[in-house]
């Protein structure tokens, strides 16, 4: 066993999102900083989540685009789709952001250390036979692809996300377990691009997590877009054949599919990296942590998608930006987790921020909501959009919760998580002037309306 030489002031385990904010931030803070990563620094979001997925998104909307340029007068037809060039276009745009990351790693000094690495003590990180010591370390692992249990992912027929990203193919028909975020992205690319779709969910709704009003308005637009899903439908088994697969769902129905998309969530990379033998204390295989993001063992802090709450690379960025401030003595505000932006870039896109209403009624109890419909907004009816903007009020209070529903409204997410972090009154939103056309106008005319005094407002 050796030493590197050499004492950081804070070594990484984990070189994704949150692993490589952390040390971003902290070298810009005068750190000397190792960042250590099994893979390629980047993680899940770079490589296998985040950014392949929504290249996958854009060359589905452009599917749409093709097949449905009629409507404008523009005589286009969807010849097909090339899923060779598709996943070149994909990883160009993984390669390209990649190759900035390693330069901006190398140009700040930060000591990357490849290799998988194990927590030895409070201050220690080996990797290999050499140990890396740091004054204070991070552990920012992430996170995989779930399963369920007797449910065994092959990489062919039944699969995970990260597989359905290398397709060479279109698959003919999929079934989809789960109907949350990743579960819902992929059905409605692939529907894009002309499979026959089915997601099975045991939950009451399709992207159970959002506001209810959300979930009834996404199923709408996939049933018009002959998207079939069943909820409140527990999975009970699966059976590989020859051409695909035959599940089973609650009630004894059989669906067969050419592949099945295991989307179930995921869960912490937390089992064989020594953090409970250092004394880290887990709940369900997730690090707990105080407000700093400090775990149970002082100068071991954790950030991103091993920590209880959202699994979101945002999410991870603001918590290694937050640990790296704490240690340099800057008092950082701790995060307030109702306040992150949360995107589900399907087709519709469902975006939101704070709470829901179901949320503020059992908080505040007295609550007033508004729903402004998208038939009011002349760059939504330009791009044959419908959906909603929905904030929800404390009675004669602040904003504490916006919901939106339609094409493109992910975009529209930094105004909105600005109004509820300030706790912004509908009276200080309806002032503000937006450009017209666009879709931003959405916000500022539902301001408006429950500020009393509302302008294009359809119901």
């Amino acid at each position: 066993m050796t030493d590197s030489g050499t004492t950081y002031d804070l070594v990484i385990l984990g070189g994704g999102s949150g692993g490589y904010a952390a040390g971003l931030r902290a070298a810009t803070l005068g750190m000397s900083v190792a960042l250590v990563e099994k893979d390629k620094v980047g993680g899940t979001c770079l490589h296998r989540g985040c950014i392949p997925t929504k290249a996958l998104l854009h060359a589905a909307e452009v599917a749409d685009s093709a097949r449905e340029g009629e409507q404008f007068g523009v005589r286009t037809t969807l010849e097909g789709v090339d899923m060779g060039g598709v996943n070149k276009y994909k990883d160009g745009v993984v390669d390209r952001l990649f190759k900035g990351l390693q330069g901006q790693l190398k140009a700040r000094g930060i000591t990357v250390v490849e290799g998988e690495g194990r927590l030895t003590s409070p201050t220690t990180v080996q990797v290999g036979d050499t140990t890396y010591t740091g004054r204070n370390v991070i552990l920012a692992s992430g996170s995989y692809s779930r399963s369920l249990p007797g449910l065994e992912i092959d990489g062919n027929r039944v699969i995970a996300s990260e597989h359905a990203l290398t397709l060479d193919r279109v698959p003919e028909s999929a079934v989809v377990l789960g109907g949350g975020v990743i579960g819902v992205e992929f059905a409605s690319a692939w529907t894009s691009f002309g499979t026959r779709v089915t997601i099975v969910e045991a939950l009451p709704r399709l992207v159970p997590a959002e506001d209810a009003d959300c979930s009834k308005t996404l199923e709408r637009a996939f049933r018009k877009r002959k998207i079939a899903f069943k909820t409140g439908t527990p999975f009970e088994s699966v059976a590989v054949t020859d051409s695909g697969v035959q599940v089973t769902v609650a009630g004894g129905e059989v669906i067969e599919a050419e592949v099945l998309l295991v989307a179930v969530g995921r869960g912490p990379n937390t089992t064989g990296l020594g953090y409970e033998e250092v004394g880290v204390a887990l709940d369900r295989g997730f690090v707990t942590v105080d407000s700093t993001l400090q775990t149970s063992v002082p100068g071991v802090y954790a950030v991103g998608d091993i920590v209880p709450g959202l699994q979101l690379a945002h999410r991870g960025f603001q918590q290694g930006i937050f640990v790296a401030e704490h240690l340099a003595g800057l008092a950082p505000t701790p995060i307030d987790e109702a306040g992150i932006p949360r995107v589900t870039y399907s087709e519709p896109e469902v975006a939101s921020v704070g709470l829901t209403e179901e949320q503020a009624r059992a908080r505040y109890g007295d609550v007033e909501i508004l729903n402004y419909n998208l038939g009011g907004n002349g760059k939504s009816q330009i791009l044959k959009t419908s959906g909603f903007v929905k904030l929800v009020r404390a009675r004669d209070g602040a904003v504490v919760g916006l919901h939106m529903v339609g094409s493109r409204v992910g975009e529209l997410i930094g105004e909105a998580q600005l109004i509820y972090n300030w706790e912004a009154y509908p009276a200080d939103v309806a002032p503000l002037v937006h450009a017209h056309p666009t879709q931003n106008e959405a916000l500022g005319e539902a301001h408006l309306a429950l500020a009393g005094k509302p302008l294009h407002f359809h119901d």
